[in-house]
C-alpha cells in the first residue's frame, strides 16, 4: 500500500482530465473481442461491475499523459492525451509522445506534461518503468490511476495521485509510489460540459440525447399525434357526407367545438408574434453567416500576411503588410 506523500504540493485535478480517461478507457474497452461482462443499471463503459478474476484479467489498462501548470507549490492539472503502449517492454512510444506533445504545445503553450495516467484498482511494479523513463521531461512527473471497477462503499472520486519519493528500503535507496491528496477545481465551461453529460438520456437506438432534444422530441410526438387525430376526425366527416355512415348530431356538436379552437392561431396577435420570432430567428442566423465569414476572411488575411511577409525577406524588399 502506498505511503503518503510528504512533499507539500498542493494538487487540483479538473474534471475534463476523468472524462478524458473514462472515454479512453470506455473505447479501448468496447473494441475488445470477446466484450467484457454487461453492465447494471444503464452506467457507463468505464466502469465494471463484477469484480471477478476473469474479468479483472481481460480489463485493458489505458495510458496517457496530463498536462498543465505549476504555480509555486500548487499543480494544476488542466487536460491529458492519450499515448501508445508497449506491452513487451513496458514502456510508451518516445516518437509518438514528442510529436503529441509538439502539437499540444502550439495550441496551449503555458501547458506541460506534468506526469501521466493509467486504469487499475493499485500502481504496478511496471508502472516505475514508465515513471522513470518520464523523468527527462518532468523531474517529479505524476501518477494519475483511474480505478474503473465499480466500489458501492466507496464515496470518493476512483483516483488517486500519486508522486515518487526515493527511499532507502533494506540499505538500497529506492523510488517508490506514495499517495497525494487532491482537489476538484474547475471553471465555468467545465461545469457547463459537466452538467450536459449529467443529464444525457437514452433515447432512440440507444443513442444519447440532451434535455433540449427530449422536449423537441415531445413536441414533435404531440403534433404528430393532433395531425394524426384531426385525420380521424376529416375522415369520418367525409364519410358522414357520402352517407357511408349515419349522422350522429352529438358527435357533430363535439367536432365543430373542437374545430372553433383552431382558427385561434389565425389572429392578428399570433400573426404579430410569430413575425417577430421568425424575424428574430433570420437575423440570429444572418449574423451567424457574417461571423464565420469574418472568420474565415481574417484566417485568409493572415495567411496572406504571413505569405507577403517572407517574400519580402527573400527579396530583399522592405515589409508591407495589407488589411
Amino acid at each position: 500500500m502506498a505511503e503518503s506523500s510528504s512533499s507539500g504540493l498542493t494538487f487540483k485535478l479538473h474534471p475534463l482530465v476523468m472524462v478524458n480517461i473514462s472515454d479512453h478507457y470506455s473505447r479501448v474497452k468496447s473494441q475488445m473481442n470477446p466484450p467484457i461482462a454487461a453492465h447494471t443499471n444503464g452506467s457507463s463503459d468505464a466502469v465494471e461491475t463484477a469484480p471477478s478474476s476473469s474479468s479483472s484479467a481481460s480489463s485493458p489498462r489505458v495510458f496517457g499523459c496530463v498536462i498543465g501548470v505549476q504555480r509555486g507549490r500548487t499543480v494544476e492539472i488542466f487536460n491529458s492525451f492519450e499515448l501508445l503502449y508497449d506491452p513487451e517492454t513496458h514502456s510508451l512510444e518516445r516518437a509518438f509522445l514528442e510529436k503529441k506533445q509538439e502539437l499540444y504545445k502550439k495550441v496551449f503553450p503555458n501547458f506541460y506534461i506534468l506526469g501521466w495516467y493509467s486504469t487499475g484498482s493499485d500502481a504496478q511494479e511496471s508502472d516505475m518503468t514508465i515513471h522513470k523513463a518520464l523523468m527527462d521531461i518532468n523531474e517529479s512527473p505524476v501518477y494519475v490511476l483511474l480505478n474503473p471497477v465499480i466500489n458501492p462503499a466507496q464515496k470518493d472520486l476512483p483516483i488517486t495521485i500519486y508522486e515518487s519519493e526515493l527511499h532507502v528500503i533494506d540499505g538500497v535507496p529506492q523510488l517508490i509510489f506514495v499517495s497525494s491528496s487532491y482537489t476538484i477545481e474547475t471553471v465555468e465551461a467545465e461545469r457547463i460540459s459537466v452538467d450536459h453529460v449529467a443529464h444525457l438520456k437514452p433515447s432512440d437506438g440507444g443513442s444519447a440525447a440532451t434535455q433540449l432534444a427530449a422536449h423537441l422530441t415531445g413536441i414533435h410526438s404531440a403534433i404528430k399525434m393532433l395531425n394524426s387525430r384531426i385525420r380521424v376526425l376529416h375522415h369520418y366527416l367525409l364519410a358522414m357526407q357520402k352517407g357511408e355512415i349515419p349522422c350522429e348530431n352529438s358527435l357533430l356538436r363535439q367536432v365543430s367545438s373542437l374545430l372553433r379552437r383552431l382558427p385561434a392561431v389565425e389572429s392578428g396577435k399570433f400573426q404579430d408574434d410569430f413575425l417577430m420570432e421568425y424575424n428574430d430567428t433570420l437575423l440570429i442566423t444572418y449574423l451567424a453567416v457574417l461571423t464565420n465569414c469574418s472568420s474565415t476572411m481574417n484566417e485568409l488575411v493572415d495567411k496572406f500576411n504571413t505569405a507577403y511577409d517572407r517574400h519580402s525577406r527573400r527579396g530583399g524588399g522592405g515589409r508591407t503588410t495589407f488589411f
